[in-house]
């Protein structure tokens, strides 16, 4: 089944396994989303991630992360750009999420970073979406 946003699906995925508790998700890969799951470690939101499969059916095996009584690092996620209405937005426009305690995701020419990088390097960009 073909998926018209994949970054989407992405996010639904993690979404319903942090509310249904579960310890890992599986997501179809590709380089757009391995960079998130990169970005979603790097800034704590979960545990780790692996790739793996064969090349043609390759999925990110994402480790998810919660606290001693069991409440998960990632409260909400939310997509901002989808393929029917795609948001741009300068280097000084990149919001901040909830005050600073989450991110936002940003696809700019030199990759997939944070709203926070994105801002340092002066770059902007295409906001995939936010993280809280």
């Amino acid at each position: 089944m073909t998926v018209s946003d994949p970054i989407s699906d992405m996010l639904t995925r993690v979404r319903n396994a942090v509310m249904a508790q579960h310890e890992t998700v599986r997501v179809p890969a590709s380089k757009m989303k391995l960079s998130i799951a990169q970005i979603l470690k790097n800034e704590g939101f979960i545990a780790d991630f692996e790739l793996e499969g064969e090349k043609a059916r390759r999925q990110i095996k994402m480790a998810l992360k919660y606290d001693e009584v069991k409440r998960p690092f990632i409260n909400g996620l939310k997509r901002v750009s989808k393929p029917g209405l795609r948001v741009y937005v300068p280097s000084t426009a990149i919001p901040k999420v909830y005050g600073g305690a989450g991110i936002s995701i940003v696809s700019t020419s030199q990759g997939v970073m944070t709203g926070r990088q994105a801002y340092r390097k002066g770059i902007g960009g295409e906001l995939l979406g936010y993280i809280w």
